[in-house]
């Protein structure tokens, strides 16, 4: 009885988002747009995406459960699930989702909508390519809107907030720049949060396709970016009994500043092993942590760097110990005279990433 009751609601969601919009296209060749729409009380959103705006260029929609891409009709709906994208540099779409929610694309670009019940009141963009413009007035609601890329999304977006995405140039994932350009919007993945990205800040995302790996880099401006640390144990002041606490690591991302957090995924069982690593605006290795997601047993707590001298040092005298001479800095003896012995491996002068993970990022 359960299923056919689900199988009922599907075909009648189905049936709604279809003749909402057919309402709107009773005639292809027939009627003038129908009026821009309006909210009643207080409902943020509009039943069904509404095509405002589609001039210069080509745009078109993609339909849920259609193959082809069709041309955009202005002044019309789209069932939730309609993917929109544009073609040629001054192509310019407006796509409404609310009396003050808009989606904006000046350019080539492309996102979706996400399919979902009618009567949800959230609405969710997915990011598809090039540089969308999202708006939403400053008093928005909470929960209610977000926007969605693979390694990760934003919620409780305010104000105008600037969306560019692309895949990386080495073809291995994506990239994309979140720009809060006069709002405010909550940043978040698996493994980090920026509790609010401030106004006039833009932060750069790299995400691998198996989502083993996560960078962050700041552009502009400054914000506090939460970072997992994994669970460790601590005493209760109050009860004197030992809890396990996941308290993250703050980090200030700013611009030039970056943040890389590594997976892997164990040979046995299901938790990802993770390490999480900050490095300032020269690359040098600040904070650096190794944990097991939700497992207080593994969990290394934060591993220091170690000053470049103390480890040359370090080096120094486990050659010595080993009964080798290191000498870094001897240079040939003259013509006629014996090679001095050949320099020991420099040690890197600083613990830098990877420099794919940094040449396709232009930081300005």
């Amino acid at each position: 009885m359960k299923d056919r009751l689900v199988i009922i609601a599907a075909f009648a969601f189905a049936a709604l988002q279809v003749a909402g919009v057919r309402a709107q296209e009773a005639d292809d060749g027939a009627a003038a747009a129908p009026a821009a729409p309006t909210m009643s009380g207080q409902k943020p959103f509009h039943t069904l995406p509404y095509c405002r705006t589609a001039k210069d260029g080509r745009a078109e929609v993609l339909r849920p459960g259609s193959q082809e891409w069709e041309s955009v009709k202005e002044g019309r709906y789209y069932a939730l699930g309609t993917a929109f994208r544009t073609i040629g540099a001054g192509t310019e779409l407006v796509v409404s989702l609310g009396k003050d929610v808009t989606v904006e694309i000046n350019g080539e670009a492309s996102f979706s909508t996400r399919a979902q019940p009618l009567d949800e009141r959230s609405r969710t963009i997915c990011l598809m390519s090039g540089t969308i413009l999202v708006k939403a007035p400053r008093n928005f609601p909470d929960g209610l809107l977000v926007v969605s890329a693979p390694g990760f999304m934003t919620t409780n977006g305010r104000g105008d907030i600037r969306y560019t995405y692309s895949q990386a140039s080495d073809g291995d994932g994506d990239v994309a720049t979140v720009s809060s350009v006069t709002g405010e919007a909550v940043l978040s993945g698996r493994n980090f949060t920026i509790p609010v990205l401030k106004a006039a800040s833009e932060v750069r995302i790299r995400t691998s396709r198996d989502v083993l790996f996560t960078g962050l880099y700041g552009v502009k401006g400054d914000n506090d970016v939460k970072l997992d640390q994994g669970r460790t144990i601590v005493r209760d002041m109050t009860t004197g009994e030992n809890v396990e606490k996941e308290e993250p690591l703050v980090w200030k991302l700013f611009p030039k500043t970056a943040v890389r957090i590594h997976r892997s995924v164990p040979a046995v069982g299901d938790k990802w092993a993770v390490s999480v690593m900050t490095f300032d605006q020269v690359g040098e290795l600040v904070n650096r942590c190794v944990f097991v997601e939700n497992t207080v047993e593994v969990n290394s707590g934060e591993i220091g760097p170690i000053a470049r001298k103390i480890r040359e040092d370090l080096e120094k005298k486990a050659a010595d110990a080993a009964g080798t001479t290191v000498d870094i800095d001897v240079a040939p003896e003259g013509e006629g005279g014996a090679s001095a012995p050949a320099a020991a491996p420099q040690p890197a002068k600083k613990d830098e990433p990877p420099a794919d993970d940094f040449d396709d990022l232009d930081f300005g």
